[in-house]
């Protein structure tokens, strides 16, 4: 399984690397031993020492990923924020792009055999069929395609090795000495860092996954699938050397090495190994998506979870808005020769943001020596800032990532920027002097009662405070009797799947404060919880198992959430920003859920309750008064 999600997009970069590499120029031995000793060297130094050996180790609870690492650090710094959702964005942007240039290379394979079948149809026809597959989760993917990336892998490292083996001098590309010689003396040689990166674009979601195989399984199968990578990228090496002086034309290298009797089988196996590549993706967006809704960097939007593995995601919003992004870039670049100059910039920008907040998890989590801190630094700021550099020529060809990317960073960035303004607004009252007013109201049987339990959420993190709607909420012209009053307040913890709660009885009996603590990657079913919380109470006899105002052929405790909805007052002068943030926050509100969907609550044990929110009133209203002589005039 982890290789069938694991290592699905760094697995199938052979498919266009090399071809990238030497694009239309002349073959010949400097480009082909510098390009292959810079893949080399990309895959030790980037993949292999940061990610593997240095990145899975910033793990969440056994989870990785960005929202994961920022879990670890947001304490550190507010503005922490800002390279993690650049960060995000940039990967979010990655899977529109992978599944079409990955599908492309491996189909486009068939022009080997006749150049008149219709890849393009073929392409689009396979991509619906990954998305539409999504909703039966990862877990199938994993055991239905992992063997299949052991063939894939293994047929890859056989093919290379055969060619090594005819012409070894390619093995002269293990010294550094030609990748220093391809950046330094080849002409243009600096810009071909953007054709080298892309054997190393997986690496990123490489970490974003490992909740789903674990640190040890991802580092054992990486001797394996380096091993088998590094043999197919030395194998087209050696069968590049062989034709010194040519161009490649149409030809792709990665099918150059089978034999012509094999190529129909190897394609298929290609496009097998395309559609794990793009499903890992998808897979790695869906987890995003999820943890930033969890930190409250996302609209909630609907999730569901297709198997009983943990970690497993489906979100249909974010699912069809990848496929129609995968098909417009198919349509206008229509071959993966063309995508090659889109690919990369996006994910260079998720390793310079995943690097500097590795930075704060070695200096304060594991308390890191300044020095090796200063190392770290040195070293991938230098290789990442040169990928980036030589990435920055493909932003004429690669606009459509990045308007993806900024799509839905501008999202993130008003979602947390208006959930940061709002809660300044937010006023707090003293519960205290409520107390007995509530205890009396609960015992004035001439009022009919609203509910047995009444629960109200609060954000207050004192038991004793809450927010001063509530108030008006209980008491105003028709008050809320109930037998029992409950006060909810939810933390999401920076772990990843606690499932805590505590109880505070403020008035025995009557008034009761709980706690919930819910990880940021567990899916919110408030109504399922606080009935385990209720039961197990009146198990323990801390609140009367059945109440004497019930009837007794009602099996069940009548509760009900009172929850309450803002709207934007058009009583408020707002300045330009704050107005830009809190209308856009609202107007996104309106396609995410339901605050009752959002927290798992039954719609008919809810109550909701609008309320304006003036921020700033509106006081230079300019109103003349006119005497009524004037208005006769007037008329």
């Amino acid at each position: 399984m982890t290789l069938g999600i694991i290592f699905g997009d760094i697995g199938t970069s052979p498919l266009y690397v090399m071809r990238a590499i030497i694009g239309d120029a002349p073959i010949d031995e400097d480009l082909v031993l510098g390009g292959i000793s810079c893949v080399f060297w990309t895959l030790t130094i980037q993949t292999t020492l940061k990610y593997i050996i240095l990145t899975l180790q910033a793990d969440n609870n056994g989870e990785g990923g960005i929202f994961s690492l920022y879990a670890l650090i947001r304490r550190r710094g507010n503005w922490l924020v800002i390279p993690t959702i650049i960060g995000a964005a940039m990967l979010l942007a990655d899977g529109i792009i992978t599944p079409p240039i990955s599908i492309s290379s491996a189909i486009e394979g068939l022009h080997e055999v006749n150049p008149n079948i219709p890849t393009l149809t073929i392409i689009i026809t396979i991509l619906v069929c990954i998305f539409l597959f999504q909703q039966f989760g990862t877990s199938l993917v994993g055991k239905s395609f992992g063997p299949m990336m052991v063939v894939w892998f293994s047929m890859m490292a056989i093919l290379g090795f055969i060619h090594i083996v005819q012409n070894p001098i390619v093995l002269r590309a293990f010294s550094p000495h030609y990748a220093i010689q391809l950046l330094v003396q080849h002409p243009g040689g600096f810009w071909l860092l953007g054709a080298v990166f892309l054997c190393t674009t997986g690496a990123e979601a490489l970490y974003s996954d490992l909740g789903h195989c674990g640190r040890s399984n991802i580092q054992v199968a990486w001797i394996f699938v380096k091993t088998a990578l590094l043999l197919n990228y030395f194998g087209q090496g050696a069968w590049l050397l062989k034709h010194s002086g040519e161009t490649l034309g149409r030809r792709n290298p990665f099918y150059e090495l089978m034999p012509e009797w094999f190529l129909i089988v190897g394609i298929i196996i290609a496009s097998i190994a395309a559609i794990i590549a793009s499903q890992a993706l998808i897979s790695g967006s869906f987890t995003l998506i999820s943890e930033a809704i969890g930190l409250n960097i996302w609209p909630r939007v609907e999730i569901h979870h297709p198997s009983e593995s943990k970690g497993q995601h489906y979100i249909p919003s974010v699912n069809w808005f990848l496929l129609i992004g995968c098909i417009s870039v198919q349509l206008y670049f229509r071959e993966s020769s063309n995508m090659e100059g889109a690919y990369g910039f996006a994910i260079t920008m998720t390793m310079l943001m995943t690097t500097t907040l590795l930075i704060f998890y070695l200096r304060y989590v594991r308390k890191a020596q300044k020095w090796l801190i200063f190392i770290f630094l040195t070293v991938f700021l230098t290789v990442e800032g040169s990928f980036f550099i030589a990435n920055i020529i493909k932003l004429k060809t690669g606009w459509a990532p990045l308007l993806f990317a900024v799509f839905t960073l501008g999202i993130m960035l008003i979602w947390q920027g208006s959930k940061k303004l709002l809660s300044r607004f937010t006023v707090f009252v003293d519960l205290e002097p409520f107390l007995k007013t509530l205890e009396n109201l609960s015992q004035a049987e001439k009022i009919p009662k609203f509910a047995t339990h009444l629960i109200y959420l609060t954000k207050s993190e004192n038991p004793l405070m809450i927010e001063h709607k509530i108030i008006p909420s209980i008491f105003g012209k028709k008050p809320k009797r109930a037998d029992i009053y409950w006060f909810v307040h939810l933390e999401r913890t920076d772990a990843p799947y606690t499932m805590e709660y505590s109880v505070q009885e403020l008035v025995n009996d009557k008034i009761i404060r709980v706690d919930f603590r819910i990880g940021f990657k567990v899916q919110l079913r408030l109504n399922l919880f606080f009935k385990q919380v209720m039961q197990e109470m009146m198990r323990t006899k801390e609140i009367p198992p059945e109440l004497p105002s019930e009837s007794r052929y009602n099996l069940e405790s009548d509760f009900r959430f009172v929850v309450s909805e803002k709207f934007l007052s058009i009583e408020n002068d707002l300045p330009f920003k704050e107005n830009f943030l809190l209308k856009n926050y609202f107007a996104l509100k309106k396609w995410s859920l339901s605050v009752e969907r959002a927290f798992g609550l039954d719609e008919n044990d809810v109550t909701v309750e609008k309320f304006p929110l003036v921020v700033v009133p509106a006081t230079d209203v300019m109103l003349t008064r006119i005497e009524q002589t004037a208005v006769e005039k007037a008329k």
